[in-house]
């Protein structure tokens, strides 16, 4: 186990700063033009990928009782991210308006590549920053979300996928033989429309109704109005469309790294709408050293479940007899998943093994989507 004054020191950090090597990468690419626009796909996708090859594993655990004090350069880390972010990009809007040198090919690969660093680092800072209690952390993952037009997500994730992982009332656990074609659109569908739900709920528990000013999605629409109107000052409608490519872009790689996450894992039901207590064998787990620099321990998804308010640099990881286990990092995985032949040729013999260990009693799966496997040899 990492003690804690030894994770509290600046070196053991470092790594985690890794990625912001991405917004001189995209300018290099925006300057450059050509190939250089490719960097930033090149170094999150196969760079990271390659090093976690080199590196192997990472099993080692922090002492999980460790202080927010000696988290001090990890979280500088994640909350400074969010203004490098916000000038990157926006300047970057400004920047391509007068960039009469790129080709429309070149400047969608600048686009491509931003959306590539506000999704694998943006959203994945805004998550950690939203399962934060202070304000100035939850107000930094907001505007992170804002600046991808996917402020909902904070409502989704936190009153919908806590609660209902691994049940068919979470529409981002992937069913079973579920193509990632056919649960993108599903969830681009379905999460809005839980997530308000889930708000509007909320309000009425404390005897408010949708429309109160309390309702986040109110904040939501104000941040991504600002979004669109800062992005149509500085750049006109190419601007605006700078914007909506590089949101879709990060868009589609959350979804992918939600669909990898939760693939075709599952509760007991245990009836009258009750499921069994979420444990680490209900999200897939990976150890991989580099892609959980980039992606700040997100791959150590099993903990996060377990504990969710537990700060990245604290999260565990678990052997196989404990949590199931990605055979690569999430960059290659997510590039399998785009491929459903070949997903499935890689996953789902491991979830019949899943089932099989955790789940030995239920003998009828084929209600899976619908029920979370109710039936077994007990009658539950």
């Amino acid at each position: 186990m990492i003690p804690s004054e030894k994770l509290a020191r600046v070196t053991a950090a470092m790594p985690f700063w890794l990625t912001y090597i991405l917004p001189p990468l995209i300018w290099l690419g925006a300057v450059r033009g050509g190939a250089w626009v490719l960097l930033p796909p090149l170094a999150t996708w196969y760079l990271f990928s390659a090093l976690d090859a080199a590196l192997g594993l990472n099993e080692q655990n922090a002492d999980p009782q460790t202080g927010d004090r000696d988290l001090f350069w990890y979280r500088l880390g994640v909350m400074l991210w969010a203004p490098v972010q916000f000038v990157t990009l926006f300047s970057l809007i400004w920047y391509m308006g007068h960039a009469g040198h790129l080709s429309a090919l070149e400047k969608f690969g600048v686009m491509f590549g931003t959306g590539v660093m506000t999704g694998s680092v943006g959203i994945v800072y805004s998550h950690e920053l939203l399962h934060q209690r202070n304000r100035l952390e939850r107000a930094l993952g907001d505007g992170l979300l804002a600046m991808v037009l996917y402020s909902h997500f904070r409502s989704e994730h936190l009153l919908v996928h806590h609660v209902w992982v691994g049940t068919p009332r979470d529409a981002v656990t992937a069913r079973y033989n579920e193509g990632f074609h056919r649960y993108y659109p599903r969830v681009l569908r379905d999460c809005p429309a839980s997530a308000f739900r889930a708000e509007r709920a909320l309000l009425a528990r404390r005897g408010l109704p949708w429309w109160h000013r309390r309702n986040p999605f109110w904040k939501y629409a104000a941040l991504q109005l600002a979004m669109l109107g800062l992005a149509g000052a500085l750049g006109g409608w190419p601007g605006l469309v700078f914007l909506a490519v590089q949101a879709g872009v990060a868009i589609w790689q959350l979804e992918l790294t939600n669909y990898v996450e939760h693939y075709a894992l599952t509760r007991r039901h245990l009836g009258d709408g009750k499921y069994e207590h979420v444990k680490p064998h209900h999200s897939w787990n990976s150890a991989h050293t580099a892609t959980n620099w980039l992606l700040i321990n997100l791959q150590r998804h099993s903990d996060h479940h377990h504990k969710p308010d537990r700060r990245f640099p604290l999260l565990q990881t678990y052997p196989d007899a404990t949590a199931p286990q990605l055979p690569y990092g999430y960059p290659i995985m997510t590039m399998a998943a785009m491929v459903p032949p070949l997903w499935r040729r890689i996953m789902n013999p491991r979830v019949r093994a899943w089932r099989r260990t955790w789940y030995p009693d239920i003998v009828d799966w084929s209600d899976d989507n619908r029920a979370c496997a109710r039936r077994s040899r007990t009658g539950r």
